[in-house]
Parts: C-alpha cells; sequence; structure tokens
C-alpha cells in the first residue's frame, strides 16, 4: 500500500516520491514519500486532523538551513508554498506575513511602507515560518525582539495564536513543540522615512555579500554560537577552515558555512559537520550544536 492512499483528501497538491534536494539550497539529498503543498490554512488543517498517528513529516521553506540525507525521507515533506506568501499593513499600524515570505522579502516590504524594525531580515536567508520556527537573527536583533503573535497549526489540527512570550523563545530555539507549524504572524515596527530603512538594508546586504559565500551551493551558518563564543572561531582554531570530505567543504570566506564544492553527497556534508564536531570538542572542548536541520 503505498503512503498517498493513506492521507486524507485536500485541496492542496500531493507528489509522490519527490526529489528534496532540488528545493534545499545545498542542491543534495534524496526523495520524499509524498510532498505536501497545502491550499491555506484550512487546508493544513484538514490534513493533519485526518493524517494517520504512525505517519511522519516535517515542514520546510525554501531549504536554505536543511540538509535531506540520501536515502530520503519516509513520510510527509510539507511545504508551504506561494498561498502562504504574503505581506499587509493593519489598521493597527503592524504588519502580518505569511510563513512562505522570504525574510529579506518581508523588509523590502517594510521599507517600501517606511516602516523600520525588521531591517536585520535582510541578512538571514529563508523564510518567516522558519524565522518564527528558530528564533532566527542577525546583526543585533532576533525575531522575538519584534514578534507580536504568530498563528499556528499543531498535528491535531488545532490553529491557536501564540503571543510572542508564549513562544518560549531563547536563542535559535523556541519553548513550544515542534508539532506547531507556524502559518502566519505579526510583527510590530515603527515609522520611517523610505531612504534611510533602506540605506540600512543595503548596509546590512553589503556586509553580507562579502562576509559569507552566498553564491555558492551552501545552507547558511552551519552551527549555532555556543555562549560566549562564535562557532566560525573555534572552526578556525581547530584547523577546518577549507578542510573537505568527498565534494563537501568548510568555506574559506567564512568557516561556520559549509558548501557543496560541486559534487557533494548529503552525505558528505553530514559526515563534514561530524569531523569539524569532532575536531572543534577535541581543541576546545566545546560541542558545537548544528543549526542546520538534518532530515531522513
Amino acid at each position: 500500500m503505498s503512503l498517498l492512499s493513506k492521507l486524507p483528501a485536500v485541496r492542496g497538491e500531493y507528489r509522490e516520491n519527490c526529489n528534496l534536494g532540488k528545493f534545499c539550497w545545498f542542491k543534495v539529498g534524496g526523495d520524499a514519500d509524498v510532498l505536501y503543498k497545502p491550499q491555506d490554512a484550512e487546508d493544513l488543517q484538514a490534513f493533519f486532523k485526518g493524517l494517520p498517528e504512525d505517519v511522519d513529516y516535517f515542514v520546510f521553506g525554501v531549504g536554505s538551513n536543511l540538509l535531506v540525507r540520501d536515502s530520503g525521507y519516509r513520510g510527509v515533506a510539507i511545504r508551504l508554498g506561494r498561498e502562504f506568501n504574503y505581506a499587509r499593513v493593519t489598521d493597527q499600524g503592524t504588519v502580518i506575513a505569511g510563513a512562505a515570505m522570504l525574510d529579506v522579502n518581508l523588509a523590502d516590504f517594510c521599507a517600501e511602507h517606511g516602516l523600520s524594525g525588521l531591517e536585520f531580515y535582510a541578512g538571514i536567508p529563508g523564510t518567516i515560518g522558519g524565522a518564527l520556527a528558530m528564533n532566527a537573527g542577525a546583526y543585533g536583533s532576533e525575531t522575538k525582539d519584534v514578534l507580536i503573535s504568530a498563528k499556528a497549526v499543531n498535528r491535531s489540527g488545532e490553529m491557536r495564536i501564540f503571543k510572542v512570550d508564549e513562544l518560549g523563545y531563547t536563542y535559535r530555539h523556541k519553548g513550544i513543540s515542534d508539532e506547531w507549524v507556524f502559518v502566519e504572524a505579526e510583527f510590530k515596527v515603527t515609522p520611517a522615512k523610505v531612504d534611510e530603512i533602506k540605506a540600512k538594508i543595503q548596509e546590512i546586504q553589503i556586509s553580507r555579500n562579502s562576509t559569507q559565500p552566498i553564491r555558492t551551493k551552501t545552507g547558511g551558518s552551519t552551527f549555532k554560537n555556543p555562549e560566549g563564543h562564535k562557532a566560525w572561531q573555534l572552526i578556525d582554531a581547530a584547523g577546518c577552515r577549507g578542510l573537505k570530505i568527498g565534494g563537501a567543504k568548510v568555506s574559506e570566506m567564512h568557516c561556520n558555512f559549509f558548501i557543496n564544492d560541486g559534487d557533494a553527497t548529503a552525505t558528505d556534508i553530514e559526515n563534514l559537520i561530524k569531523e569539524v564536531q569532532n575536531r572543534v570538542f577535541t581543541n576546545s572542548g566545546i560541542q558545537l550544536e548544528p543549526e542546520i536541520k538534518i532530515i531522513g
């Protein structure tokens, strides 16, 4: 019996044996049994309500910090697509954004409307859903600093709006179960001059372009910064800058970025992650924790 035959009827789209590597920035990885693209939040609710308990799932956006193993994923990969890609300014002067909107696009949207506070999102690869899931941050700001509330759906099909202080955010971590899938968020912003906001965004993007290998097949920051330390400095001190395993390489430009140097497999990248962890631990006694999500 195929997995698809066990899944509930939806208004969105199912695709069997779908390669996930093409969605991920590393451009590696195997197939998911089923890819599901919900039509809207209510369709996602209906999916969860009818999902058999023995079927696994995970949710992703643009795959900017995702590594799918070569063996693929046995279950349902849920991708929030264009139906969740929107933003609007409310009558109260806040901004609402869908989970599939790119972080940088939300920064630009706010700039066009003369609204400041989300400029740091211009320096974060990924979507708002991912930012909510990991309290993404950059350039001195984090998601928790600007979030008012977030709407999410859980595996039981319950939809709930969480206030920011209910989410238990800490550094790159949320305090609620991974069963909750974020679909929308509301952010606080402040009016400012458009030119000043755009100048700040440009400054962030120039900094990012000059310090990160963003034009390569990479997954963004590989490891979280341990308290009191910078991951890249620990990696550099352990002699890992430029280290290669197969087609996977530690970037020489920024050694907390790992890159697919052309012909890497997901196994190469995962093995490189483990090797760098081991070398850093041997050198410093610090165990690096991956920021990249490994699936499969």
